[in-house]
This record gives structure tokens, sequence and C-alpha cells, in this order.
């Protein structure tokens, strides 16, 4: 598809501020989340994981639990009817379920179907494994290596050499120009190494679904996530249905951030319905969910730039290495487009990694693989700033990308916003504040793509004038109320007209899943194009009414009404009158969209943090933070506000005190809140914003997404603020307590 031209226009509805449709039903809890949902006769599922981070499976004797009371069905790999031809797939239902071995600790095994919870717990119990516990390995470095322990063989994919070991799956490489020339044009050249670990999501609701499967291969899923039509795809291809003979129905999502974009208990639920005859519910504890979902890659970076003495950056390398988890994932691949993606250079090289370790697969955190690569660029950048004596804001504008520019990864830019970023940072009344003592500042910016995708909309104008509209993307940032207020525009009526709900598998086509910051634009643009062929319909019902030619009537503000004084003198129509004679005049009303949307648009943003540490315990306190994005327009200013907020909070988490720790034995040592801290409202000052608007020149609005950008910048913040204020460059994440006093007594 063409992309869709910006046009500049005054908007009513856009960019106001009303209250969430969902508020109400979320506020009195009677919004229905995944573990919410029940049917007559269900059984509870529960699976046996395994205790091992590396071990081959010899055995699994579930006789005994097949015939204890209550349990209605037991199954194990063995039960899954076909092997997916896809490699993605065939991963996925690994993933869900062990084949030969397990690859990490908290990996499926087996699981029960049972008439409670107890006798669900007991069959576990009586389940007997036999495993051959074989070597493990958790870092990326060390899984790199030729003696490591392989997971898989015969994965490594063309292009990897042959000096690493079958444990890196993937080289990318992308760039331009000859780094080694422009370092020779430098006046200082910067080389470092920095190691992030993995961190969780942390959604609040735990991942959760109810299953019916007939003997007939007739089926319904209802479940908490971020793609109910990529759900029913997936178990379709795993259990080898016909997709369109399974039906999903999301429920609303307690959190997702994208750790809610693949399945984990979704396939078994069906087999165990499928076996017991009976409606299935699954739903994760928390420990599962640290130690069976998706969580970030960890990462091991190296960075080298050089620069003049004007600030000027002659060349960049960056060598990306990711450990993905158990199975192929492309954070590496990500991490080496998007670290220099913010800057005009003309050498640059980038190579990724992506490598696979006896850890939970990774799933996506807002921008897969971007964070980690931003905070060792961003670290450099602003390690030359500093030992130049240059103004960190200043280098940066000095070599941002803009319009024309050729990106680090190799598209050409259009129209981008990342210089009105920095050009409001430096502006900030933030940049210039006072600081006190062990307080530091940083800046940092960040990149991420954005995506379209295959998505479909239908809008039914009912006979009493109200809009219904449906969308197939679960809300999991507002998209309710920004499509309710798109539609609301282009038809001319309040928004409170319009109702927005997210439609089953079967009421609507293929649509991607709620990720890629794609939803607002894409649900958007196909909300804007239903809302049209709507008018078009109603124009064409005021002309048979009055007449006339269609192409002599217009819509303005809500009604039909002849488009000059040649048309006749009639009253305008409006959409609620032409609504209400429908029925004579050629039936229901409604507007449809479907399209593979091209044109989304890349975001950028740039974050300043305050923060101030404690000599004597390494402790770091953030003072300040405020965030500065470009939205292309924001279509409800307050939402586009949250994921801002929201992406900076998560960043400042992963950069001070969240991570994965593992033991000796490769078992996860954290899996809990209790252990495994997120910040809390105590933890954090006010975020504040400032939202710019460059209008996305492939959006009828000029929107761009938001969702993701966010979480970008701030690891890097983080670590330039703390680095400044202590007086030491923080290479590690996280920048807990002890890892700070360490570096400062170092000093």
């Amino acid at each position: 598809m063409p992309k869709d031209e910006f046009t500049p226009r005054t908007f009513s509805v856009v960019g106001t501020r009303p209250l969430r449709p969902d508020g109400i039903d979320k506020v009195t809890g009677r919004a229905r989340y995944g573990a919410d949902i029940s049917a007559p006769g269900m059984l509870t599922g529960m699976v046996l994981r395994s205790p091992h981070a590396h071990a081959r499976i010899c055995s699994i004797d579930t006789s005994v639990a097949a015939a204890m009371p209550g349990v209605k069905a037991v199954i194990t790999r063995a039960d899954f009817p076909v092997h997916p031809e896809n490699n993605g797939t065939a991963d996925v239902l690994d993933n869900c379920m062990a084949d030969k071995k397990a690859l990490y600790d908290g990996h499926a095994v087996a699981a029960v179907a049972a008439s409670s919870r107890r006798a669900a717990l007991d069959a576990l119990a009586t389940i007997k494994v036999v495993y051959e516990v074989l070597p493990h390995v958790l870092d990326v470095d060390e899984a790199m290596k030729l003696d490591a322990p392989i997971l898989h063989k015969g994965r490594k994919q063309e292009g990897v050499p042959a000096d690493v070991s079958d444990n890196v799956l993937t080289r990318t490489e992308y760039g331009h120009g000859d780094p080694e020339i422009g370092f020779q044009m430098a006046d200082l050249v910067i080389e470092r190494q920095f190691k992030t670990a993995a961190t969780h999501q942390g959604y609040i609701e735990p991942h959760s679904c109810l299953a019916t499967l007939g003997s007939d291969g007739q089926g319904d899923l209802w479940v908490c996530t971020q793609g109910h039509y990529m759900a029913r795809n997936t178990c379709a291809e795993i259990l080898g249905l016909d997709s369109g003979c399974l039906r999903v129905t999301p429920s609303e999502i307690g959190g997702g951030f994208g750790g809610k974009t693949t399945v984990f208990l979704e396939p078994t639920a069906l087999l165990l319905s499928q076996k017991s005859g009976r409606p299935v519910k699954m739903t994760m504890t928390r420990e599962e969910v640290f130690r069976a979902s998706g969580p970030t890659a960890s990462t091991s970076i190296d960075i080298k730039i050089g620069m003049t003495k004007d600030g000027t950056i002659t060349a960049a390398k960056g060598d990306y290495r990711y450990q993905n988890g158990a199975y192929e994932a492309m954070n590496g691949t990500l991490g080496a487009m998007t670290g220099f993606a913010p800057y005009d250079l003309d050498h640059v090289k980038t190579v990724g990694w992506d490598v696979v370790t006896n850890r939970p697969k990774a799933a996506a955190y807002r921008a897969p693989g971007a964070p980690m690569a931003a905070f060792a660029v961003e670290s450099v950048i602003d390690e030359l700033a500093y030992k130049l004596g240059l103004d960190p804001i200043e280098v940066r504008l000095k070599n941002a990308a803009r319009e024309g520019t050729k990106s680090a990864y190799g598209p050409t830019y259009p129209a981008i916003g990342l210089e009105a970023t920095l050009k409001a940072a430096k502006s900030h009344p933030h940049w210039s504040a006072p600081l006190g003592e062990n307080q530091g500042r940083g800046v940092a910016c960040g990149f991420w793509f954005n995506f379209g995708g295959d998505t479909c909309v239908s809008l039914m104008v009912n006979p009493d004038g109200t809009v219904s509209l449906s969308e197939g993307n679960p809300d999991i940032g507002g998209s309710r109320a920004a499509m309710s207020m798109m539609a609301a525009e282009e038809l001319g009526i309040p928004m409170e007209r319009v109702r927005t709900i997210i439609a089953d598998t079967a009421a609507l086509g293929q649509n991607e899943v709620t990720d890629g910051s794609r939803v607002t634009f894409a649900v958007g643009l196909a909300t804007i194009k239903a809302a049209r062929h709507a008018i078009q319909i109603m124009v064409e019902r005021a002309a048979m009414t009055w007449g006339i030619d269609p192409e002599a009537v217009e819509w303005v503000d809500g009604a039909a009404q002849p488009a000059g004084p040649n048309a006749g003198k009639h009253p305008p129509m409006s959409l609620a009158e032409i609504a209400a004679i429908a029925s004579n005049t050629g039936g229901p009303i409604s507007g449809h969209f479907e399209v593979n949307a091209e044109g989304a648009g890349v975001s950028f943003g740039t974050h300043i943090a305050d923060t101030e540490v404690d000599p004597e315990t390494g402790a770091v306190k953030i003072i300040r933070y405020t965030v500065f994005q470009d939205a292309g327009k924001a279509v409800h200013p307050s939402f586009v506000e949250g994921q801002l907020q929201g992406g900076a909070v998560q960043g400042i988490g992963w950069a001070l005190n969240e991570e994965y720790i593992y033991g000796k034995d490769g078992t996860l040592q954290n899996a809990g809140f209790l252990d495994y801290r997120i910040p809390v409202a105590s933890d954090l000052p006010m975020i504040d914003t400032a939202i710019l608007e460059i209008p996305n020149p492939g959006h009828p609005y000029g929107v761009r997404g938001v969702g993701e950008t966010g979480i970008v910048p701030p690891l890097a913040a983080v670590a330039n603020s703390v680095s400044r204020a202590a007086g030491v460059r923080m290479t590690s994440l996280p920048m807990s307590p002890p890892k700070v006093l360490a570096a400062l007594k170092k000093m």
C-alpha cells in the first residue's frame, strides 16, 4: 500500500484529554482479566517444571498421576500431535513443553488437568522424571566459546564464523564507510566494554488462559495476551488445527510491555481440554512468570567511538553480543541496528550476535535490544564530551540525524524529530538547574523503528446515531480511547458517541500483535479510513434522499450538506438523521478498512536524569527526570505522557536495581517481587514530560507510535548521571549499591 500523506488540519477531538472509556470498569473491578474468566465444569491445569538448567530427559512416568482421584488428563511432549515445520513455531512448542532436553530452570516437562488446584499439585508430585544433568552456560561471552556446553546442534546460520560455538545462531552486520579511516581523523578515541543483566517486564497480571477444545477440532480460548490472532495462529499450527476452527477472545490485560507477545500456556491448556473433554484454566504463579516466561536478553557490548575537539564523531564501531535464552531471537540484530541510529555518521560498523544460553527465551521489553545498545553508545559519547570539555547536548546536536540522513542501519530518514527533542532539552529549565554535592546530570538519546503491519477495522453506524468500532488489537496503552477519538474526529461527532471494542478472532480479519508501537499508527489509520468509508455511504444516502448526485454532497461537522448553491437548498442531514432512516435508504451503514500499513515513521527521544550518589553506601537516588519525545501527533496527550513516564520508570529500574540472579547450579534465585525489586512510587520523583509534534508524513494525522522509545534512553541517562556524580565511569548494569561502592573504592 502507498504511504498515506499527512495533511495539516485543525482538530476538535484529537489532542484533547477526555476520560478514558475503560476507567470505570477498572477502578470498580468489573473489568475481566485472564484469571477472572471461568466456565462450568472447568478444570485446573498445572505444569511440572525442570529443576535443572540443562538436562537430558531420560524418561517420564505419569501413570500414578493419571490414576489419581480428580485427575482428568496428563500430558507430556509425546502427546502433542504434530511437529511444526516452521523453526520458529517448533521453538515455541519446545518452549511450552520440553522434548528431549530441558534447557533452563523452569522449563515445562509435563502438565495435568484436575478438578482442583490441590488435586493438580498432588498429581504433579507423583510424576517421576529421570534426568541426566548436563553442563550449563548462562553468560553470553562464555556461551560463544568453542568449549561451551551446546544447547542445539546444527542451528548455526550461514555467516557465523567457525571460531565461535554452535550457541551463536546468527551474526548480522550493518554500516557504511570505513571506521579505521575515521578513527585516524579523531583527536580522541574511547573504547569500552559494557554489560547489562537480564530483566523482567514486571507486569502485575500473570499469564492466564481458559481453553476448550473438542474432539472435532473446534475450540475457544480466552487469554490475556498482546495478540490474540498470534495466539490463534500459533496454537493452531502447534496442534494441527485449522486456524478458523479456533476462536480466541482477549481479556483485559494487566500489563505486558512485550512480554505477552508469544504463548506459554495456551497450547498446553487446549490439549488438556481436548484430552479431558472439559474446559481447562491455567494461571502462572509469580515464580513461574519469572522462571518460565520471557525476560530480556543480557548483553556484553564493545563500543569504540572517535571524536574531534569540536565534537564531531569521525567513526564508530559496535560489537553487540546478546544472549537470548534457550531459543533463537533477534535482539542482537536489533541492538546492532539501533545503537548508532540517532547519529549522522560517515564511518560506522556494527555487528550483532544472537546467542543461546540456558535461560528462558528472551521476549520483548518495549523496544527489544535497543536500551542496552543505547546504554553503551550514549555512555561513550558522554565520556568523550566530558574529556573534551564539551556540552553533551551540543555534541549530540552536532552529530544528530536529520531528514535526509543515511542511518547507521541503512535507510535514509524522512522528517524526524531528534533535533527538536535535543533543542527542547537544551532550553528546558532542567538542563540549567544547579546541582548539589554528590549529584550528577546525565543526558541520552534513544531510537525505535515503529511499524505497521496487518490491520483490520470495522465501524458500524447504529440506528440511534451512535457508532460501534471494532478493532483487533488488545488495548495495552489506551488504544480504545485513541480509536474512539479518531473516529469521532472524522465523523464530526462527540467522542462519547463512539464505543470501541476489541473483537475476537472470528469477528475481524488478521491483525498483528499489539507491539512495535504500531497500534495508534496502524489501527488509527484504518479507523480513519473506515470512518471515511462510512461517510462516503452516508453522503450517498443523503444524495439519494435529496435526488442529487453524491458528488454534489460534502460532509461537514458531522452532517451531509449540499456542496454548493447549484446542488439545491437542502438543510444539512446529521449522522443521526441519516442513521435513523438507513433501513429505508439501503440498509445498515458501516465502514471497513483492511491494510498492511506502511509508513510508520521512526521515533526519537532525549532524556535528562539527575541523581545523587551516597558515597558511604553507594545508593543512588533519582532526584529529577525529564523526557522529551516526538509523538508526531499526540492523539490523547495524557496517554502519551503515561507511556513516556512508564518507559522512563522501567528504564530507571533496569539501570539501578533489576536483574535476574542465578546460582552456580543455573537456577534462578530471585523469582518474585520480594527479591526482584522494581521501582515503586516512593523511589521516584515526578517524571516530567515534553511532547514534541513533528508530523509523520506516512499518517493522515501525522501520528507516530510512542510506546517503546521511552525505555531506550533511561539506562544511559541514569548511568551518565551516576558516572558524573560518582566521578567514575559505570559500565555494568544494574548500578546496585554494592557495585557503585566498589567503583568508588577503586578511584
